[in-house]
């Protein structure tokens, strides 16, 4: 994901020896750390997490589970048919056969029943116990990681400054979708409306949600915080939340790199990596600060 944060300055410490004033220092050394101490956690997890859902590939809706419930909204499975073992995926009673990727999957010859097929899992065997050692250490580093980040950038103005949007903000976005959908970018230091929704929908919604849910899945946090398994409405409506954002986080990264893609990979790396970012050449007569693709 890309950074949240700019650098206050248009230099920074790495400021190389061009004159070019379109090469401006945009993501400060902090940004371009927690953004992938956040990707590599969330890669992790997300892996991890698909193994763990292996253990019962089901959702539910409720605080109970079970054959003697009618609450199953989303499953992965395999059943016998006329043409062999079959694998499938049910959504809301909806069933679509998915043979090869869910349900069941693997080397021809030595298919197996599982819900996530072994290149989408980590590990890629079977281990739930690793599965879940791997995941709650990187959920771990994520957590602490965003509150410091939180913190520290409603301390130093960078919420206000670079995520909250604007009136101006808000007239604009009409424009801001008419040009992304016609791959019409303006390489700026500010971030423009979608950005900040996209990124404020992330940072303040999606991940501190799938804290909290993971919390709530967490036997051991019911006597720390006995209220919130009741206040997501149970432990296996939590977990479906908790899928839920996973899938929406899975999306934001793919409308991501496709954007990245679009805007120009080597700038949008650049920035990300080093810090410097190549903005467009200012336009003759305007003075005024124009916002990011």
């Amino acid at each position: 994901m890309e950074s949240v944060a700019r650098s206050q300055s248009a230099a920074g410490p790495d400021a190389p020896a061009s004159n070019d004033t379109t090469l401006i220092y945009r993501q400060s050394r902090w940004t371009r750390l927690t953004h992938w101490i956040w990707a590599i956690s969330l890669f992790f997890m997300l892996l991890s997490g698909l193994q763990i859902f292996n253990a019962r590939p089901q959702l539910y809706i409720g605080k109970q589970s079970g054959f003697d419930y009618n609450n199953t909204i989303f499953a992965i499975g395999a059943e016998n048919t006329d043409a062999g073992t079959r694998g499938y995926t049910e959504i809301f009673g909806h069933r679509f056969d998915t043979t090869g990727v869910l349900g069941w999957s693997g080397p021809a010859g030595n298919e197996t029943a599982r819900g996530f097929p072994s290149w989408a899992t980590i590990p890629s065997y079977y281990d739930l116990g690793t599965a879940r050692v791997i995941h709650f250490f990187f959920a771990w580093i994520l957590t602490t990681t965003l509150i410091v980040w939180l913190v520290a950038s409603a301390v130093n103005g960078h919420l206000r400054r670079d995520l909250a949007p604007r009136l101006d903000d808000l007239k604009r976005l009409p424009q801001d979708i008419i040009d992304h959908a016609k791959l019409k970018f303006h390489h700026t230091r500010e971030y423009n409306t979608l950005q900040k929704m996209a990124y404020g929908g992330v940072l303040f919604v999606l991940l501190p949600l799938m804290i909290i849910t993971g919390l709530a899945m967490s036997p051991s946090m019911n006597s720390v915080l006995p209220f919130l398994n009741d206040l997501l409405g149970g432990r296996q409506t939590a977990r479906t939340i908790h899928f839920t954002v996973m899938v929406l986080l899975v999306a934001f990264f793919v409308v991501h790199i496709l954007m990245i893609l679009a805007a120009g990979p080597i700038n949008e790396l650049r920035s990300i990596i080093t810090g410097w970012y190549r903005t467009d050449p200012p336009t003759q007569g305007d003075n005024s600060t124009e916002r990011s693709a």
